[in-house]
């Protein structure tokens, strides 16, 4: 408990300020971050990130990452869109397979392809939520934090019944819905201390919606962990694991609240 308390003090002093002052600087930290993620990933299933097939996943990542403003400045890139790039690496890893007579097989390409899109897609709209605006970004981290924070405690103290046993057997139905309230409680305080015009309806209804989808990211990461039989993702925050433990709610919670124009609008 004292590592990780250690392990969180220090990565917040470090990430914060980079949160505050956004720009290139944020936009450098994401491309670290998802390439940690996206290793951390590939060595659950003993794949080489130095790879032919993991050399196109990093580069189609990074490809993904790219702000919108800066690849359409980009001659060669700016007669495409993300959409074609993520196709022709798809080809790759199909040719792939016959190059390497089914030693890389069509599993494999198909977990780089959804490994790509997964780190990517969500990691590109965890920059573009900061170019929003900081306190956007703020209110989404403090829900899912909160949200963490409530489950373990209402779970702790009186949670019985299991929400998803043989998933994560640690996480009750009392835990969930202790997460949506302290994940509420948030934004009531973002509802009258922020900037942010929002209904306090709406602000209720993002409690609810992070608190959920949060916790079905969280689930998803418990299910492929336990299929590849790893505690962690990854050693690299001691006492939390790897990236993908510490930002497993936020990766799935992301790409909701943009497809379904829930923030910024």
């Amino acid at each position: 408990m004292k590592q990780r308390a250690i392990t969180a003090v220090i990565a917040a002093a470090l990430f914060l300020p980079i949160l505050y002052f956004g720009g290139t600087v944020f936009l450098l930290t994401v491309y670290l971050l998802a390439s940690i993620g996206l290793f951390e990933l590939l060595r659950m299933r003993g794949m080489r990130l130095t790879s032919f097939s993991g050399i196109v996943a990093m580069l189609t990542v990074w490809l993904l990452l790219l702000p919108d403003k800066v690849f359409m400045e980009i001659s060669w890139l700016s007669d495409w869109d993300k959409a074609k790039f993520v196709y022709v690496a798809i080809i790759l890893l199909l040719a792939c397979t016959v190059i390497s007579e089914n030693r890389f097989n069509f599993e494999d390409a198909g977990f780089i392809a959804l490994t790509m899109l997964y780190i990517g897609v969500s990691f590109m709209y965890f920059y573009q939520i900061r170019e929003l605006g900081l306190q956007y970004l703020l209110l989404v981290l403090f829900m899912i934090w909160a949200s963490d924070i409530g489950a373990y405690q209402f779970g702790r103290k009186i949670g019985k019944h299991k929400l998803w046993e043989k998933i994560s057997p640690k996480k009750t139905i009392e835990g969930f819905f202790g997460g949506m309230l302290t994940a509420a409680v948030v934004g009531v305080c973002f509802f009258f201390f922020s900037d942010i015009e929002y209904s306090f309806f709406r602000f209720i209804l993002l409690a609810v919606i992070i608190a959920s989808v949060g916790t079905f990211g969280d689930l998803v990461q418990s299910a492929y962990k336990r299929h590849y039989g790893v505690k962690d993702s990854g050693t690299i925050l001691p006492g939390h694991g790897g990236i993908l433990d510490r930002f497993d709610s936020l990766l799935y919670t992301l790409p909701i609240l943009f497809i379904f124009n829930l923030i910024g609008v």
